[in-house]
C-alpha cells in the first residue's frame, strides 16, 4: 500500500474544480481501505481551510474538511522534533512554509508528496513527488 502525503495545493484544486480535481479524486478514493494510505499535516490542513474559507465561506470551508475526513485521510499533528525538520527543509531547500510541513512528513514516513506546486520541484531529489500536473 503506498503511502501519499496531500499538500494544500491538491485538495484546494479539488475543492475549486480545477482541471487536477479528477486525478485527485481518483487518489482520495483509493484511500485508507483502497491502494493508499493518506496522510497531512495539521499546518496543511489549515492551508486548505483558510484558503477555502476565503472564497467559499465559513460554510464550504466545513464542507471541504468533512470530505477530508470522510475520505479517511490521516491528520499528522505537529511536535517540536517536527517543527524543526520542516524547519530544515524550509531554510536549506527554500519551500514555502507549509509545504516544508508536507515534504518533512513525506520524508519520515517514506512517502510521496501529492501536489502540482512547481515549489515543490526545489526537493523533488529528496522526497518523491506525484504530479498533479505535468
Amino acid at each position: 500500500m503506498a503511502r501519499l502525503v496531500l499538500d494544500a495545493w491538491s485538495l484546494v484544486s479539488l475543492f475549486r474544480n480545477e482541471p487536477a480535481a479528477p486525478r485527485v479524486r481518483a487518489i482520495l478514493e483509493g484511500g485508507p481501505s483502497g491502494e493508499h494510505q493518506l496522510y497531512l499535516t495539521v499546518v496543511n490542513l489549515g492551508e486548505v481551510s483558510y484558503t477555502i474559507e476565503r472564497q467559499q465561506g465559513l460554510i464550504g470551508a466545513s464542507a471541504a474538511l468533512h470530505r477530508i475526513d470522510a475520505y479517511g485521510v490521516r491528520i499528522f499533528d505537529i511536535d517540536r522534533p517536527f517543527a524543526l525538520e520542516a524547519a530544515k527543509l524550509k531554510a536549506t531547500w527554500r519551500l514555502g512554509y507549509a509545504d516544508s510541513f508536507a515534504a518533512a512528513l513525506a520524508q519520515r514516513l517514506g512517502a510521496a508528496v501529492v501536489t502540482g506546486d512547481r515549489g515543490f520541484q526545489r526537493v523533488e531529489g529528496i522526497v518523491p513527488i506525484e504530479w498533479l500536473i505535468q
